[in-house]
């Protein structure tokens, strides 16, 4: 799949507005599989916070099938029905099912699928929370993600690997 450019945006007050534009119809497709509310999460769900102009969210699942399982496939099928694209090389495709809409070249929202109380379920709320809770820690996270923005804008992967280390920093330990 063809892959955007890291390009940060500015705190946009719309960001919440899109979310809450998609969290009811995400919730409607996943009806069956849902263990909690669809959750706004990443840095688009922090106030004051530059992000890249993707708004996150986080759908918790009782079970997240295993991989090859027909319970997995009918999930990737109802959402890509309801036109989210599903990333298949997902390098962390044990731990969750992810979506991206409208398109990998123009994305305006990305889709978590985790199972409910596991580890990626609970790393992305509790980030969320700790920047949200703490100026200081988010103003250290911005100051990160500009450097690695400036650094690697064509390189998604390693702007987001750059921020692993800051991540696991604030949360007292690492999502695979």
């Amino acid at each position: 799949m063809v892959d955007m450019p890291v390009r940060l945006a500015a705190p946009d007050p719309t960001w919440r507005e899109s979310f809450v534009g998609q969290r009811e119809g995400v919730a409607r497709v996943l009806a069956r599989w849902l263990a909690a509310t669809v959750q706004h999460v990443g840095s688009t769900a922090v106030p004051g916070l530059p992000a890249k102009p993707i708004v996150d969210l986080m759908a918790p699942v009782v079970v997240l099938p295993r991989i090859g399982s027909p319970e997995r496939a009918a999930m990737v099928d109802a959402l890509t029905k309801d036109g989210w694209t599903y990333w298949s090389d997902d390098p962390h495709a044990a731990t969750r099912l992810w979506f991206l809409r409208p398109s990998p070249e123009l994305r305006t929202h990305h889709l978590h699928v985790v199972e409910f109380g596991g580890p990626r379920a609970h790393a992305l709320v509790a980030f969320r929370d700790a920047l949200t809770r703490d100026p200081a820690v988010a103003a250290d996270y911005a100051d990160l993600k500009r450097r690695l923005a400036a650094e690697y804008p064509e390189d998604r992967e390693a702007y987001t690997a750059g921020k692993g280390a800051f991540v696991a920093q604030v949360l007292g330990y690492t999502v695979d």
